[in-house]
């Protein structure tokens, strides 16, 4: 893999849901195997930490096996375990480090959402207590600051252009390497009816895979690097001008359904498009792999996938990915028990978890050592090994106030209610204050 590189607002809402830790999700305990009678300990002994991840299916059953293997070794110690999921996550997440109650074990995603709260204090350093050799460099970089590691990946979770291939063989349609050849196969799908993108962007983040891919196209990778390292390009670039234009040139053409930034993503409603065949593509990360598994098993076999289309004049070289670093394991600086939070840890990205993990949810990982067995997988990691760039979400990478700006007006460029150049400007505005 070649050379790659949150922000969230604090909010003050439902103080209640950070009250409670675990008490309203799932308890890890129930499954586990007897301890050995020289180890037991009666409850009132036991030591115990919360556990907080996101992901449904098999992913969750990934962890919760990893949990069962750490509290094998540690018999003293209870885990209670929560699982959330994504836009509600990082709202409970925030509620519970700002008022002190925060989990001992939870996902983050590294990048400027785990730094903010590093910056607070409440992230524990790992440094020199967890292997960073058995890790992707560029990953664990992501979620190291200040040379300090705060947390470490398990999946690499890559974005591209998933497709039902039933669809795409009864219109007599291939995959479109360039824009013109999209602008074709939705001009067809439309013609028959059929919605050529499933899109759920009420979170507003989904939207923005567009968005970063047509800037990278359009531009190259050194567009949003040199914007936020304020070195040359800027955030009101042609570039970013021109990666709205083409959202709103999708817009126009009627490529997504009626309403799409009004429908939540994690309620499943545009997923369900895509499986029952009314949608013939999504944007999204390879967790649609873990979502067709659990929601829709039937379907995966007409799931395909291909690489965003280039576009015409554009610098970006075609074989750029975008991916996230996704689940990424940190530790409270609140934990009692630092060492047993850290154990636990590394057993959710020991390389048995991360087979376990790419095995049974078609998923790439940051763990070294795994071999690509799942052919969606595999194929994933082909694209990972012939990238020229990977480049990671903006709002996992820029500061606060700026990233929820871009979520923002990116969602605003898809509604048409701002013109690309209205929202490059905003964006450059505020950059100038949060990039100082």
């Amino acid at each position: 893999m070649k050379k790659a590189v949150a922000a969230l607002t604090i909010v003050s809402l439902l103080l209640e849901v950070a009250c409670g830790g675990g008490q309203d999700g799932k308890s890890g305990g129930g499954n586990r195997p007897a301890a050995d009678p020289a180890q037991a300990v009666t409850p009132g002994d036991k030591k115990t930490l919360e556990f907080w991840y996101i992901d449904p299916g098999d992913k969750e059953k990934v962890y919760l096996e990893a949990v069962e293997r750490f509290k094998k070794k540690h018999p003293d110690v209870e885990v209670k375990t929560l699982q959330t999921l994504n836009d509600t996550y990082k709202m409970k997440f925030a509620v519970a480090m700002s008022g002190g109650n925060p989990p001992d074990v939870f996902h983050s995603w590294g990048g400027g959402w785990l730094k903010e709260f590093v910056g607070q204090g409440g992230v524990l350093d790992m440094t020199g207590k967890v292997d960073s050799g058995a890790y992707v460099q560029t990953v664990l970089d992501n979620s190291t600051f200040g040379g300090k590691i705060y947390g470490v990946p398990l999946g690499l979770s890559v974005t591209m252009i998933w497709y039902n291939k039933e669809l795409f063989a009864k219109y007599g349609l291939t995959p479109p390497a360039t824009w013109e050849d999209l602008l074709h196969v939705v001009d067809t799908l439309k013609k028959n009816k059929v919605i050529p993108f499933s899109l759920s962007n009420q979170p507003k983040w989904p939207g923005a895979y567009y968005f970063m891919y047509l800037a990278d196209r359009v531009a190259g990778p050194e567009l949003f690097k040199s914007a936020l390292a304020r070195k040359g390009r800027t955030f009101d670039d042609d570039g970013y001008v021109q990666a709205g234009k083409y959202i709103q040139e999708l817009v126009r053409r009627e490529a997504f359904n009626k309403g799409f930034n009004g429908i939540p993503y994690d309620a499943g409603q545009g997923r369900q498009l895509f499986y029952t065949g009314q949608a013939a593509m999504t944007v999204m990360t390879s967790a649609i792999v873990n979502n067709t598994r659990q929601e829709a098993p039937e379907f995966e076999k007409k799931l395909d996938l291909f690489a965003f289309p280039t576009v015409p004049g554009g610098k970006g070289d075609p074989s750029d990915l975008s991916a996230a670093s996704a689940p990424v394991w940190s530790v409270s600086a609140k934990t009692k028990y630092p060492e047993l939070a850290i154990e636990l840890v590394k057993e959710l990205s020991s390389r048995e978890t991360a087979q376990s993990y790419s095995d049974r949810t078609g998923s790439t990982v940051a763990v070294k050592g795994v071999i690509y067995k799942d052919e969606f997988a595999k194929r994933l990691g082909g694209y990972i090994e012939r990238a020229k760039d990977i480049h990671w979400p903006y709002d996992q990478t820029l500061p606060q106030e700026l990233a929820e700006l871009h979520k923002d007006t990116t969602q605003a460029i898809f509604g048409l209610s701002m013109t690309p150049e209205e929202a490059a400007g905003k964006m450059e505005e505020k950059a100038k204050q949060a990039l100082r």
